[in-house]
């Protein structure tokens, strides 16, 4: 594993985190024994940060986080989100400082910690100007709650605005072969500013795995149910572009999921990545990703198979869009 700072004075982590929201199950049923032997397996591995968030499971990832840190008596560097209403409607979002703290402290209470490295505000609320958030964040930095603060699906016009009032050290954007939309000023952003990009889902949600999904097989509250990638007619395109993408990784000696993490990682060393599992198997697939070394004739190999653009159908549905800043 190699590790890299977060931000601007924030701790060294580890160029691949690990995503929590499975957890919750999200993505199918889950047990408190399989997240355990999921996080032995992160820590084992190297891996030292962690993202999860207030609305994953309405709380559930942050708790089996806490209970493992107490178990195990080892600490990961933890970020965590809030800002989503829970039990609101359909998109409400509240990023007022009231409402900021007693998810914050929410938060703390269920990781078991009186800090964490890094806060995020879940999804924008339009009604407070974000140089407003970022002073209640600011002050919760100050407070010696949070190490740092960030954003998570916001436009670089944002990020600067924010910044111009106080550092920034992290913003997630869903970024991967198949999501290219942060390339459009987003990265760029993060680097001028001293900003660590974290990419979530940047195994293409389970798209970029070992053998091809087979949607029929999604549990009724799996997210990808009702997600247009995973629709046809837009999977079989899809699955059939990655199966080639896959024959080139197979071709090179590395798993799929491996190779897909460190097309990400190449992107810069400002980038950490956050894939998601819930299953020390799954995590065991990718887990060599920063070994990988491309040379130009890979990179131009992997443009050739998978060009910016190439997946079929919207990143989100509609409904599930709701509360993304949009840009470009």
């Amino acid at each position: 594993m190699k590790y890299v700072k977060l931000g601007h004075n924030g701790p060294e982590v580890s160029r691949i985190a690990l995503g929590c929201m499975s957890f919750a199950g999200f993505y199918g049923p889950t047990e408190r024994e399989e997240s355990f032997a999921c996080l032995d397996a992160a820590r084992d591995s190297g891996i030292t940060f962690l993202d999860t968030a207030e609305l994953y499971g309405h709380g559930l990832s942050e708790e089996i986080i806490g209970e493992w840190q107490r178990d195990r008596g080892f600490r990961f560097n933890i970020a965590t989100k809030g800002g989503i209403v829970i039990d609101g409607k359909r998109g409400d979002t509240d990023n007022s400082e009231p409402y900021l703290r007693r998810s914050l402290e929410g938060s703390l209470e269920r990781l078991k910690v009186d800090f964490v490295a890094l806060y995020y505000v879940h999804r924008r609320d339009w009604s407070i100007p974000i140089e407003q958030v970022t002073e209640t964040l600011e002050k919760f930095h100050e407070e010696g709650l949070i190490g740092g603060f960030g954003y998570s699906e916001i436009a670089p016009s944002s990020l600067r605005r924010a910044a111009s009032v106080a550092p920034v050290a992290a913003v997630q954007n869903e970024y991967s072969l198949g999501t290219r939309y942060p390339e459009l000023g987003l990265i760029r952003a993060c680097k001028e500013l001293g900003t660590t990009f974290v990419p979530f889902s940047p195994l293409a949600r389970g798209m970029f795995g070992e053998n091809r999904l087979d949607p029929a097989e999604f549990g009724e509250k799996d997210f990808r149910k009702n997600n247009p990638r995973f629709l046809e007619p837009n999977f079989g395109f899809n699955s059939d572009m990655v199966a080639s993408f896959r024959e080139f990784a197979h071709g090179r000696g590395w798993t799929t999921s491996e190779a897909a993490l460190a097309w990400v990682l190449d992107q810069g060393e400002h980038l950490v990545p956050i894939p998601g599992t819930r299953t020390a198997a799954h995590l065991e697939e990718w887990g060599g990703a920063c070994e990988i070394g491309f040379n130009d004739a890979d990179r131009a190999r992997i443009d050739q198979l998978l060009p910016p653009g190439f997946a079929h159908g919207d990143r989100y549905s509609d409904a599930q869009i709701v509360g993304i800043e949009r840009y470009c």
